[in-house]
């Protein structure tokens, strides 16, 4: 007779049992990983200079040696094997941030930042720091050193054509942009990744985050924190901050996937939370002015910022192209925190242009804030082809420009003039365009208005009624730690919860000491359970439901802090009590929209109508390709790069005296068109016999990308027509 059948939906004996012991072998192999993870976690703390770095380096400078000292360094990267350097090409310099982790996400692996910029033939060099801050250095101290390590780059490299190319990666991003508006001579073109310039910007419903200081009543709590910590920042709360936005992932998701797939996770899990974990440190005096002056001031998008020695800090100084490479699903430093600025500082197309200013700006479409920086995928496509095309962003006319990138196909014409796997074209744009993504906001600056001046007035009540008390009780409690011959502190800090963690899992843990034996006895009996097993399938719906709930809990959260601010902030009444006119224009200062950017707007025309007739053949072929591509869909590496073979050909022009006249010739057609064009037969006399080879250098040059638009072909004629008379 045979056995009675298995009831649908539940799992057999042998399931369960097999399940089961698959189960228990992965907590403990997961339990182990954890305990590795704060092994590494304290092995990278005990080091000198801690960084995780995928490539080997050579410590050039020691700013913790500087009269005024930071605790940051420069260091030369060496390249892989197999990669070679062209000592010509400008250097690339890449600043990491200090939001809470250590230095060297910017080169974690061969694809990085760094990874193909040195494949792309450039020196590299990075900018790193240590844990522990300085006492009481301050951004001025950072900004000082800082333009030394660029002073020691550019040193090196007197023959390479071109300025260093600079990267800022978020918080360094604006590090780096500050000092370019001081010491503008120091830089070549500047990216900037994912970093927030616009601080008070966002869309309702999306970018949470803004509102954080607001919510506890403005800067005072930093100060408090630093206070407990002895005049130091613990960059473990910025991180705990990072996780605090989503935390189905930070509570959930990334330990079920490394348990649910532990035979095969555990190094890329353990690569990434070497870097996740590794706390820096900021001084009292950086974390409070970073959040007084930008997180909640908002102060750089407007040009109040001023420097130790005076200097007013004001974007439009920047004499560099600049590149904004941002994500629309960065939860961190969404689009309009990043190209927010824009906005802020010019109120038309003419100020970008008279501020002789390029920027260009890419989004993508939907990688995470860290994806900006760690993704391969973003560093082969993206950062591949910033670094191929750098000497193109740096002969850019002013403007605006998107860049829009396709992918390179056996259709695409003039393949050998396209760098890489992706064709590139910096479409024009104008402030519109930019506006439409920022969607500025005249009520929200109201109420970030209002955030600011509330928290001038707490923190002002805390300095003067709290902070005595305070300070004095972690001066006894740094006493007592003396005395004890034990470090309160420490102990203090590792209650908190970006360190319990670490602490759990160590083998400082007298439970954790025979876990290691352990789970190498669990993988020589290893059983996976099988991927048909039904319960496996109840595994991933309930870590599903899970994930839910998460999301839920903070899109209630969320919406709850959204409306809260809105209401309290918004309302007239608390407004005026803060001090703030609840009628007429804008809370802040506009920059673009005073006497002194339309003076320099009306003086910028003024200096450029006078070269209008200026130069000989070389001026007139610029200007002929510039005037025909104003007229279509922008700027196609491979024009560029066909003009660079044409120039190695005919012309010992360096690529700095080509940006000088390509940026002359764009002025003198944008104030006058008609003028510049008549010119053009005037300017071809004076080298009568190089007309014919010039005019074919203008063919070559803008077929280069293929078929003209019909508009592209009208100007072109009219240019053959011109240098015909």
């Amino acid at each position: 007779m045979s056995a009675n059948p298995q009831p649908a939906g539940i799992p057999s004996g042998h399931a369960i049992a097999e399940y089961a012991i698959d189960a228990l072998q992965r907590g403990v192999l997961f339990c182990d990983v954890l305990r590795q993870r704060s092994q590494d976690y304290y092995r990278h703390k005990a080091m000198i200079m801690p960084h995780v770095l995928g490539f080997d380096l050579e410590m050039i400078l020691d700013a913790r040696n500087f009269q005024r000292p930071v605790n940051f360094w420069l260091a030369r990267i060496a390249p892989p094997a197999g990669v070679v350097i062209d000592a010509l090409k400008r250097p690339f310099v890449v600043f990491d941030p200090r939001a809470g982790q250590g230095p060297g996400i910017g080169g974690f692996k061969a694809d990085s930042e760094l990874g193909v910029a040195m494949k792309a033939g450039h020196t590299c060099y990075f900018v790193g720091f240590t844990p522990d801050p300085m006492p009481h250095q301050t951004i001025d101290d950072v900004m000082h050193a800082h333009g030394h390590f660029l002073e020691a780059v550019i040193a090196c490299h007197t023959e390479a054509e071109g300025m260093p190319c600079v990267i800022g990666n978020c918080q360094a991003g604006w590090a780096v942009m500050m000092l370019a508006a001081v010491r503008p001579e120091l830089f070549g073109p500047i990216i900037i990744a994912g970093t927030p310039l616009s601080f008070w910007a966002g869309l309702k419903g999306q970018n949470p985050s803004r509102y954080s200081g607001g919510m506890v009543g403005g800067s005072w709590l930093t100060a408090l924190t630093s206070d407990i910590g002895g005049g130091t920042f613990d960059g473990g709360h910025l991180v705990s901050g990072f996780d605090n936005l989503d935390p189905a992932n930070s509570l959930w998701s990334k330990y079920y996937h490394l348990w649910a797939n532990i035979d095969t996770e555990a190094p890329r899990f353990l690569e990434f939370e070497k870097w996740w974990g590794g706390h820096a440190d900021l001084s009292a005096e950086e974390m409070q002015w970073i959040v007084d002056e930008l997180f909640i001031g908002n102060r750089m998008a407007t040009a109040e910022l001023v420097s130790g020695d005076g200097t007013r800090i004001d974007l439009r100084h920047i004499r560099s192209p600049i590149l904004c490479f941002c994500s629309e699903g960065d939860n961190i430093t969404p689009p309009p925190q990043a190209l927010g600025w824009i906005c802020d500082l010019y109120s038309s197309d003419e100020d970008i242009f008279a501020a002789d200013q390029t920027i260009v700006y890419a989004i993508h479409e939907s990688v995470g804030h860290l994806g900006i920086f760690v993704s391969g995928s973003v560093a082969r496509k993206q950062h591949q082809e910033f670094s191929s095309n750098i000497d193109l962003i740096d002969v850019l006319p002013p403007g605006l420009y998107q860049a829009v990138m396709t992918p390179k196909t056996d259709s695409t014409v003039n393949p050998q003039w396209v760098e890489g796997d992706w064709l590139v074209r910096f479409e024009p744009r104008s402030l519109a365009d930019v506006a439409a993504i920022v969607q500025p906001n005249l009520d929200d600056e109201r109420r970030f208005a209002t955030v600011k001046r509330i928290s001038d007035i707490n923190l002002g009540l805390y300095r003067t009624l709290l902070q005595p008390l305070v300070q004095a009780q972690a001066k006894v409690i740094a006493a007592v730690s003396a005395q004890a011959n034990a470090d309160v502190t420490e102990w203090l800090h590792r209650l908190t919860p970006a360190e319990l963690p670490y602490h759990l899992f160590s083998e400082r843990n007298p439970l954790m000491a025979p876990l290691a034996s352990l789970a190498e006895r669990v993988k020589k009996a290893r059983k996976p359970v099988s991927d048909d097993n039904w319960l496996v399938k109840q595994q991933e719906s309930y870590s599903c439901s899970v994930v839910a709930a998460l999301d839920d809990w903070r899109d209630f959260r969320d919406g709850a802090i959204e409306r809260c601010f809105m209401t309290f902030y918004g309302s007239p009444v608390v407004q005026a009590m803060a001090g703030l006119k609840t009628t007429g224009g804008p809370p802040r200062p506009h920059p673009g929209k005073t006497p002194e950017s339309i003076a320099r707007v009306e003086r910028c025309m003024a200096e450029n109508h006078g070269c209008i007739g200026d130069g000989g053949v070389h001026e007139a072929v610029v200007r002929g390709l510039v005037y025909i591509a104003m007229g279509g869909g922008g700027v196609d590496e491979r024009a560029f790069n066909a003009l660079r073979e044409i120039h190695a050909e005919y012309s010992t022009l360096s690529l700095g005296s080509f940006k000088k006249t390509v940026r002359e010739q764009f002025f003198v057609l944008r104030l006058d068109q008609k003028a510049a064009l008549d010119t053009i037969p005037v300017m071809l006399s004076v080298e009568t016999q190089s007309k014919d080879r010039a005019l074919s250098v203008i063919h070559r040059a803008v077929s280069a990308a293929g078929k003209l638009t019909a508009e592209q072909s009208r100007r072109l004629a009219v240019i053959e027509g011109l240098f015909a008379e």
